[in-house]
């Protein structure tokens, strides 16, 4: 598995190797043995899987508090979408700047997402299909979002047609956000 480390400290990306021939592939995407020779300490305690119909579906921008904080491996097994990821560490260099990452089915492209972040993704086709694996039981009190188009943060969706949740509508501004990283 190839582990790059990108702008914002501890955002990696990961790009498994697949073994192909005319039957098919074959690949790891999650390995505890990889991960700690690296140093990555997360154990992963609950996977999660969802699909979203329709292309400009956005998701986000989520995340848990502290202490029950997630770290999260993410990745695009069907379709294509724009991945977002916002660094909410006060203390951080790189607080509130993020980075967009396109994952699909083609690219095969994985993020590992430390706590501390906010994370969210916009569908660029229809139909995809989006998972993932967390270290931190999902838990409602801990629950945080910020809203998606919050000019604090000056994200570009690449489009203005977009699908959302009331919920993540209702979003609160970073500024009046719970994140507390």
């Amino acid at each position: 598995m190839k582990i790059t480390k990108l702008e914002l400290e501890g955002l990696l990306l990961l790009e498994p190797k697949y073994f192909e021939d005319d039957r098919g592939y074959y690949c790891e995407t999650y390995s505890q043995r990889t991960f700690k020779k690296e140093g990555i300490d997360a154990i992963f305690v609950q996977d999660n899987h969802a699909l979203s119909v329709k292309k400009g579906t956005l998701r986000g921008i989520h995340f848990q508090i502290n202490p029950k904080a997630q770290t999260k491996l993410v990745r695009c097994t069907r379709g294509a979408l724009l991945d977002i990821v916002v660094d909410l560490r006060k203390q951080s260099p790189t607080y509130k700047k993020h980075i967009s990452i396109e994952l699909s089915e083609a690219n095969r492209r994985q993020l590992l997402i430390p706590k501390g972040f906010g994370h969210a993704y916009i569908t660029l086709t229809d139909n995809c299909e989006f998972q993932y694996k967390v270290d931190e039981f999902y838990e409602p009190s801990t629950e945080g979002g910020i809203f998606y188009n919050d000019p604090e943060l000056n994200i570009d969706w690449g489009t203005k047609d977009i699908i959302i949740s009331q919920k993540d509508a209702a979003a609160p501004l970073l500024k009046n956000s719970k994140a507390n990283f």
